[in-house]
């Protein structure tokens, strides 16, 4: 069992949580997008019709956009391309990250520390980022400040990210000492703490405006639905197939020491 036997593993239950995650966002998530778009050109087509031009591009339409890719496309092979670029990238990236740490928490198998490094990384990576600053659809927040939104986010991302870094490392370090139990409340508490803060300290951003509320929940909702698809598809699959590698190590193991033993 080594790095290269996790990576193609992780991998490959990133690209099934790709296209899985795919159906959802296609079912789920794409008529709340419509929906937002056909606010967002409404918007747009009064403020025309009144000749404001505060806040909205006059005739702006995603239909009469110049952009390249159209909007059935975004909503098919674009979509697709994107969950399966990211399911596997998260695939690959959590495989060694479970190869990193098997082994080194505790008595735990390397299925059940897989698990575990799939949990912690979609705590940190997608909810509680998502709580500070969840997903928007369009015509939510001006785009003057699109940069600084999305540098706000990262920052958060990356400050969860290394929270939860320090805190499983600190855990692990406790485990002798502390007890297992003690150990996780440390770590956890250590997590909390920071992510607490830099949520107090960091500003919230507010551009709803008159936005439906109903369509901004629906989105939203259905944004961590489809992010909780993706990362539970890459969980479940890469903790099985570490598991059935493990048990395929073990008995390789025990056939070397039956045959070294005659």
């Amino acid at each position: 069992m080594n790095a290269r036997a996790f990576l193609i593993r992780g991998l490959l239950a990133g690209l099934v949580a790709g296209f899985a995650a795919f159906a959802v966002a296609y079912v789920v998530g794409e008529p709340h997008v419509d929906r937002a778009i056909a606010i967002e050109e409404s918007g747009a087509t009064s403020a025309d019709h009144h000749g404001d031009t505060d806040g909205a591009v006059p005739g702006h339409s995603h239909d009469e956009d110049t952009a390249v890719v159209s909007r059935q496309d975004q909503s098919t092979w674009g979509l697709a391309t994107g969950t399966v670029t990211i399911g596997v990238t998260i695939g690959g990236i959590l495989a060694l990250v479970a190869a990193g740490v098997m082994g080194r928490i505790g008595r735990l198998s390397p299925g059940t520390s897989t698990a575990l490094m799939g949990l912690i990384g979609y705590v940190s990576v997608v909810l509680v980022p998502f709580l500070k600053y969840p997903a928007t659809p369009p015509a939510v927040g001006s785009g003057d400040t699109i940069g600084a939104r999305t540098a706000l986010y990262f920052a958060f991302l990356v400050t969860s990210v290394a929270a939860a870094a320090a805190g499983t490392v600190l855990t692990t370090t406790l485990v002798r000492s502390r007890g297992v139990h003690g150990a996780v409340l440390i770590g956890v508490g250590v997590y909390l703490s920071v992510v607490v803060a830099a949520g107090a300290l960091m500003p919230t951003v507010d551009e709803i405006g008159d936005f439906p509320g109903d369509v901004l929940w629906d989105f939203r909702l259905a944004s961590l639905i489809t992010l909780t698809a993706l990362w539970a598809t890459v969980g479940v699959v890469l903790t099985t197939l570490i598991r059935r590698l493990h048990a395929e190590h073990a008995r390789h193991q025990a056939r070397r020491a039956f045959a070294a033993s005659l």
